[in-house]
């Protein structure tokens, strides 16, 4: 049983993995309402193309015995007042609407996307005028020109649909303007200045592919508004004149018809109402797509967690196999994340394992941009937008995290797992004393009203060392100092009773002074309260003060994980080796410290071999032939090198 369960988990984990990992289109062809709304629009837009061949009349031609009549087997949705077939009328009227909808997205697309792609990356005077243009453009009330237009031009309704396109252009423009100054920060785009692309190349080549899916999304909008408005045109009588055909006059006729005959306003407004939200509903699918997200791996139809909820209840209680992550309140295999890139995937945290038992501490070290605040970040499920864990089993006190919806996972933030940010004071909202944001949080975990909140508020900035902590609460976050403010951050995280707490480098920025109290206050909170703990940081005397074991990752990898005494005393990697010399721990006065060569190669730039053989001493060819596995060392100890047997003589 347990191996069926296992193979299906397996099966389940990995189909996530391609799905995640799959391209753009698709993601969005596991969308199964984008798929749907996809095909509605293709058979309309089909059927009214080719009106004249597929509709059983002519718009215009009559029938006066059948004048006002119900859908019959001669005429399949009904006949107006003039007896003129209605799904004819509509097929023909539909080339007129749907010209009306292509009009306005093709001026949109062109104006809104020539906007906002300059402007987001040619930046300086070319940024600001573009988008004060917009801005101008804002301004103008869209009805009010739309009807000006109508005014000078008459019933001209390619001139209304070109103005409408002008006049959503500056909303598409904000869109692709904010994507392109979050992929113009990338490093690729910064390379591939350098290599001396012109920034129309950089436009075209690199940033186009990154802002392709908010852009299609906003079209997508654009397109359902414009169906609206052309409608709303014909409807007044703007358009098209009549006798010939468009949505919206139709809808005119059949209010005309209503005391005679109210079935006629089903199929004009109904085909009104589908092919907008269809197109409102593709651009949400759009959307999904573009993060990487699919309906298919949502909690209600997850397999994963419906074989993780057999286990459960298969096992007797007090006997049989233990289910999952007993052993450990936290347990990560083979979690990656990755995030896009343009037009493709760069993993950021590659093929990471640990686990964290009640009451220990584990500290994540490494250089900055090893992926350790990634790492956290993909166990709380907090990544950057489009990034995303792909291959991972996250196990919290036996729930498997990544399973589970995102309201879900809230029950498990705050309450199972806190968290203290790097940057404390960045992490309040200036808006509101720390006092409210305290006894919120409060309120929202332990279910309690405000008065109780405010005690206990009070009790928790008490209980981290905070002096006079009514005056404390009254404070707002810049008017703290940063240990304060760290205390603060440590009491919010408290506030849930959380039976693990994840620290991302709380004592940086702090004075040395106020490093000693934060960690011996952490170390007070865990005999307290015997909450396991994961410390991120690259402070070895943190290590040392805080911590029972340590991982150390290089370039998205665990290199090294070992008890922090054996780690210290006996480091097996040379990584772990370079790190320990340059700390400044024990080190005498005017001393310097040796500094490790290079740098971290960047996500998507990692060696296919040892990812630290560039800058290690004892590097050989073997090293750079292929990926180094894990090796085990003592019990609780492995290093991923294959230079360990020569580790006594390393050291000396």
């Amino acid at each position: 049983m347990s191996a069926v369960i296992e193979g299906a988990a397996i099966q389940e984990q990995s189909r996530r993995a391609a799905e995640r990992g799959a391209g753009f289109l698709p993601r969005l062809v596991r969308q199964p309402i984008a798929v749907a709304c996809s095909l509605v629009l293709l058979v309309i837009v089909l059927a009214c193309v080719f009106a004249q061949w597929v509709s059983p009349y002519e718009p215009l031609d009559q029938d006066l015995q059948n004048t006002a009549a119900g859908p019959s087997a001669s005429h399949l949705l009904g006949t107006d007042q003039l007896g003129r077939d209605i799904l004819s009328r509509m097929l023909h009227g539909g080339q007129v609407t749907l010209l009306g909808i292509v009009q306005a997205v093709v001026v949109c697309a062109v104006i809104g996307l020539f906007l906002g792609l300059t402007a987001g990356t040619l930046g300086g005077w070319v940024e600001t005028v573009a988008m004060r243009l917009c801005d101008l453009l804002l301004a103008v009330p869209g009805l009010v020109m739309l009807l000006v237009i109508l005014g000078i031009y008459g019933n001209n309704e390619a001139a209304a649909m070109i103005t409408l396109g002008v006049i959503m252009a500056p909303t598409l423009a904000r869109v692709v303007y904010s994507a392109t100054i979050a992929v113009r920060e990338e490093l690729y785009v910064a390379s591939a200045r350098v290599a001396g692309l012109t920034s129309l190349q950089i436009m075209r080549r690199h940033i186009l592919s990154g802002v392709t899916g908010p852009a299609l999304t906003q079209i997508s909008i654009v397109a359902a508004v414009a169906c609206i408005a052309e409608a709303g045109i014909g409807y007044l009588g703007l358009g098209v004149a009549p006798p010939a055909p468009s949505w919206g006059n139709l809808v005119t006729d059949a209010q005309n018809v209503m005391p005679i005959s109210a079935w006629m306003l089903v199929p004009t407004g109904g085909i009104i109402a589908v092919v907008t939200l269809s197109l409102t509903l593709l651009g949400n699918g759009i959307r999904d797509a573009y993060m990487g997200r699919s309906s298919g791996s949502a909690k209600a139809f997850s397999w994963r967690a419906l074989a993780v909820k057999v286990s459960q209840a298969a096992s007797p209680a007090g006997g049989g196999a233990a289910p999952l992550g007993q052993e450990s309140i936290l347990s990560v295999k083979g979690m990656t994340v990755r995030l896009p890139r343009g037009s493709s995937e760069v993993t950021i945290v590659d093929d990471v394992n640990f686990h964290v038992a009640p009451g220990e501490a584990v500290a994540i070290v490494g250089e900055s941009g090893c992926g350790k605040s990634m790492t956290i970040s993909g166990v709380l499920r907090v990544l950057p937008m489009g990034a995303h864990v792909a291959a991972a089993s996250i196990s919290f006190k036996g729930a498997e995290l990544t399973s589970l919806s995102e309201r879900e996972m809230n029950a498990y933030r705050g309450t199972g797992i806190g968290f203290i940010s790097q940057e404390p004071i960045s992490s309040l909202n200036p808006a509101f004393t720390v006092g409210h944001q305290l006894e919120e949080a409060v309120r929202l975990h332990r279910g309690v009203g405000k008065g109780k909140a405010r005690q206990i508020a009070r009790e928790l900035m008490a209980r981290v060392r905070l002096p006079e902590p009514d005056a404390v609460a009254k404070k707002y976050p810049h008017e703290l100092s940063g240990g304060m403010a760290q205390r603060i951050a440590i009491a919010r995280a408290l506030a849930g009773e959380p039976e693990l707490l994840i620290a991302d480098e709380p004592t940086t920025a702090l004075d040395v002074s106020v490093q000693c109290e934060i960690l011996d206050l952490l170390r007070d909170l865990r005999e307290q309260t015997g909450m396991a703990l994961i410390l991120v940081t690259h402070d070895w005397g943190v290590v040392a003060e805080a911590c029972d074991r340590a991982l150390v990752m290089y370039a998205g990898q665990v290199v090294e994980s070992a008890d922090v005494r054996s780690i210290i005393a006996h480091p097996a990697h040379p990584y772990t080796r370079a790190l320990l010399q340059s700390s400044s721990v024990g080190i005498a006065p005017r001393q310097l410290l040796p500094v490790i060569a290079g740098t971290v190669p960047a996500p998507g730039f990692w060696p296919h071999g040892c990812r630290f053989a560039s800058r290690c001493e004892l590097a050989e060819d073997a090293c750079r032939t292929g990926p180094i596995p894990m090796v085990t060392l003592d019990e609780g100890s492995a290093a991923r090198c294959i230079r360990t047997d020569v580790d006594e003589l390393v050291r000396t």
